[in-house]
């Protein structure tokens, strides 16, 4: 089991309030925090922190969160981050894309704080 403590996610969401939202469920669980308020300010981002984990939106104003998980997967170095997306986006067919451009994990808003936390736990047990 990892040591949240130790353990950096990295929150990606243009909506302040969700990112919030989001950053206080993980806290509660001792995990550290970073935010990022869109896709490109995400990519810049990654390139100096390495997260261990990242919480994804997709519809987001200016890089689409699958661009940001295309880029995650094609960067070495980052392309084994488990991605946990959460996306109002339901429809099987986005669910489908989301699993084929590489994410880990898709959860459909709004999510609940336990299953939340489940998918970061499974996601980073499935990274070592």
């Amino acid at each position: 089991m990892t040591d949240p403590s130790q353990t950096t996610i990295m929150i990606v969401e243009d909506e302040p309030d969700t990112a919030e939202m989001f950053a206080e469920m993980i806290r509660l669980s001792g995990y550290r925090i970073i935010k990022s308020y869109g896709g490109s300010a995400a990519i810049g981002l990654l390139e100096r922190e390495k997260p261990d984990a990242l919480i994804l939106d997709l519809m987001m104003p200016d890089v689409s969160g699958i661009d940001v998980l295309r880029y995650i997967r094609q960067k070495p170095g980052l392309e084994n981050i488990p991605v946990i997306v959460v996306s109002a986006k339901s429809m099987p067919s986005d669910i489908k894309d989301g699993l084929n451009a590489g994410a880990s994990i898709y959860l459909t808003k709004p999510v609940a704080f336990l299953d939340l936390i489940k998918a970061i736990e499974k996601s980073l047990d499935g990274s070592k």
